[in-house]
């Protein structure tokens, strides 16, 4: 497997797989690895010649308030696992590579980016469809894979994709969660053993809205204060939002009569946590 850290690298790399006939999967990543990662890269070496994963905090996706500094880094531990997995390469760039100069041109994808987690995180997916873009250009992949519990994430890049003609396939893949049902974040490890315990009630009451939801329930308030009383039962949770949307458009929604997204983010001390379920009448 290669590290590469700079885009002349990464270029000159992909295109000898090309002239090999090789298809290139790309798997974008902030690193601090763990199985959900590594599910995405199984899945692009599985559907694709060649897996490229690409390790970078992007600084243009935090705001001034979050974790940037203190996000978890470790290039070395992330290659081991990578490698694993079928991981080919990882483009790791520092910084300077990526934004060589104050950044002055960006991606806004509109409709989609002000509700969920762009409602509390300003200027979050500008910067995510910023440094994707650029990483589609880069090393323009065949197919790029990225995990579904992010799933606003993937939708605005979905779209992304459509409204730019960028000729890259977009592959959501499932949720990836611990044996207990937490979903896999590399935000897990900020948390206390006690903060741990307790959010475990986000998985709880994601099954419940499900239970509910395969009992014919198709009111989103009502599934909304389902969750939010079995979430609030914990005392240090501290719900960000609990919301239903389109799947589609990502709008409210107050009736479950098309397909529908049950998104939820929840701070445990420090720590903001997101998960959600697909509700599909």
């Amino acid at each position: 497997m290669k590290i590469i850290h700079t885009i002349r690298e990464i270029r000159e790399y992909v295109r000898e797989q090309r002239t090999l006939g090789k298809t290139v999967g790309l798997v974008p990543t902030m690193g601090s690895l763990h199985d959900g990662h590594l599910s995405l890269a199984r899945q692009a070496k599985a559907e694709c010649d060649v897996a490229v994963m690409s390790i970078f905090v992007n600084p243009l996706q935090f705001g001034p308030s979050e974790d940037y500094d203190r996000y978890p880094r470790n290039l070395e531990g992330d290659a081991r696992l990578a490698e694993t997995a079928g991981v080919d390469a990882i483009f790791a760039p520092p910084v300077h590579e990526m934004y060589p100069q104050p950044q002055m041109t960006f991606v806004d994808v509109e409709g989609l980016t002000e509700n969920l987690c762009g409602a509390s995180r300003p200027g979050h997916f500008r910067g995510v469809a910023t440094v994707v873009t650029k990483l589609f250009n880069i090393v323009q992949p065949d197919k790029a894979f990225f995990g579904q519990k992010d799933a606003q994430q993937v939708r605005v890049i979905e779209q992304m994709v459509q409204d730019l003609n960028i000729p890259v396939q977009i592959v959501p893949c499932p949720i990836v969660r611990e044996a207990d049902g937490l979903a896999m974040s590399s935000r897990n490890v900020y948390l206390s053993p006690e903060e741990r315990r307790q959010a475990l009630a986000i998985y709880r009451a994601l099954q419940a809205a499900e239970a509910m939801f395969g009992a014919g329930e198709r009111s989103a308030d009502a599934i909304r204060e389902q969750v939010r009383s079995i979430i609030e039962a914990e005392p240090l949770a501290e719900v960000d939002y609990i919301k239903i949307v389109d799947l589609q458009t990502l709008s409210d929604t107050s009736l479950i009569d098309r397909d529908c997204l049950l998104a939820v983010a929840v701070r445990f001390g420090g720590t903001r946590l997101i998960d959600n379920v697909i509700l599909r009448p």
